[in-house]
């Protein structure tokens, strides 16, 4: 019958170890509930750690709605300190139980080893255990996620932010680019940079193209795209915008590029597999804020549009969601979109492909209050339809692996965390 520790210091406890009020409210409840339940002990971080088991993991809101109900006929009065606060946002109330497809089981493991803001992160081409991020210091970080979690690489050699990377079809390269002007390839099983491309200004996108592998697109501050030979690392065609190219895609073809700039305007260029000659042929102007574009995302198929389709996510919180006619050379059809919470960061969002499958068009996004979001943009009103609590800090980049069976997030503080979904 001695004093049990302080709700404080179980709290602070559950910071430390990178879960949410969620999480921890939960662990209470079960406390209160189980009367016996010991409490889950503070470890020091290490990175790569294997999340603890779902029980004490990070739970989707979803989660915890469905927890908190079993508990409230058993907790009585102590449940209404502990219950979630009136004053919710509009995302927060609309959650209440997640799409059965996208339902969490928590954490599967956490890499916290960068020290910097991680602003972007891929799973390898058809991987579901190879993960790469980079981050403001200019280092890029390559993880695999299984048996057990372990970094196995660290390239260094860009002196600034990566603001973007992509994998070689085979996953044996990376090409990344920077706010230093330069881009550099990378071999991941040595760890060595073998090329290294300079230029006149920021080097803002890239993607290897999905037919030619030898060819790299690259979009930089100087409002252009750069057609790169990959062997020889020379500039083999260039084509020219109104603003600084920060964002670009290329469709299962080839043929088409999808390119969104600093001013919030999309451009559908056309590309020559084997010369890699561009030429612009449309301009949508759909964001009238003129604000810079974060992602844009290319679907084959979609059964909302019955056609190709487009994300487009803009630094204002803005989404968009377009069709492709492919038989007028790409030409962009605005079919909805989302208004978010203006972020300070430059968030990025993507497709969710397997749930968009079954109904309505899915996307997860991160945000600045250190949520990951779900949301589909055929509900106009009650879009939000699950959310992700975990991060300590806003949540900056997301993304599938192969299979969709993991989500990977990271945040401003360097920290990226693996959810495993159910």
């Amino acid at each position: 019958r001695r004093k049990p520790p302080s709700a404080l210091q179980h709290r602070m406890e559950w910071r430390c170890n990178g879960k949410g009020y969620v999480a921890y409210r939960n662990f209470l409840l079960r406390r209160i509930d189980g009367g016996a339940a010991s409490s889950c002990a503070s470890t020091p971080s290490n990175s790569g750690r294997w999340a603890p088991s779902p029980a004490y993991a990070a739970f989707s809101e979803a989660d915890s709605w469905s927890s908190s109900k079993d508990l409230r006929r058993n907790s009585g009065p102590l449940l209404r300190n502990l219950s979630i606060s009136s004053k919710q946002s509009d995302p927060e109330r609309h959650v209440r139980f997640a799409e059965p497809a996208y339902s969490f089981v928590g954490m599967h493991c956490i890499f916290d080893d960068c020290k910097a803001s991680v602003t972007i992160l891929k799973f390898g081409r058809a991987s579901s255990d190879l993960l790469t991020y980079g981050a403001s210091d200019g280092s890029l970080t390559v993880c695999q996620v299984s048996d057990p979690p372990t970094v196995l690489q660290k390239l260094i050699g860009h002196s600034k932010d990566i603001t973007d990377f992509d994998f070689s079809s085979n996953n044996q390269y990376i090409a990344s680019c920077s706010m230093d002007k330069t881009m550099r390839v990378w071999e991941i099983s040595k760890g060595t940079c073998i090329r290294v491309v300079y230029g006149v200004s920021s080097q803002l996108c890239i993607c290897f193209h999905p037919v030619n592998n030898n060819l790299l697109l690259v979009g930089n501050a100087n409002r252009e795209i750069n057609a790169i030979n990959f062997s020889t690392g020379r500039i083999v065609s260039k084509l020219t915008f109104d603003d600084a190219v920060t964002a670009l895609d290329v469709d299962h073809t080839g043929q088409l590029i999808f390119a969104g700039d600093a001013q919030g305007c999309i451009y559908t260029v056309s590309v020559n597999s084997h010369t890699g000659s561009l030429s612009r042929t449309h301009k949508n102007k759909s964001n009238k804020s003129k604000s810079p574009v974060t992602t844009i995302q290319y679907r084959t198929f979609s059964l909302v549009a019955r056609c190709p389709v487009l994300l487009s996510c803009v630094q204002n919180g803005n989404l968009f969601f377009f069709s492709i006619a492919t038989d007028s050379k790409g030409y962009l059809t605005l079919i909805c979109s989302l208004k978010l919470a203006s972020p300070v960061q430059s968030i990025r969002a993507s497709f969710c492909p397997l749930l968009s499958l079954e109904k309505g068009e899915f996307i997860v996004t991160g945000s600045e209050d250190a949520n990951v979001y779900f949301y589909d943009l055929t509900r106009p009103k009650n879009s939000c339809v699950n959310k992700l609590q975990g991060h300590g800090s806003p949540v900056i980049g997301v993304a599938w692996s192969h299979g969709e069976n993991l989500l990977a997030s990271s945040d401003s503080d360097g920290t990226v965390i693996v959810w495993k979904r159910a």
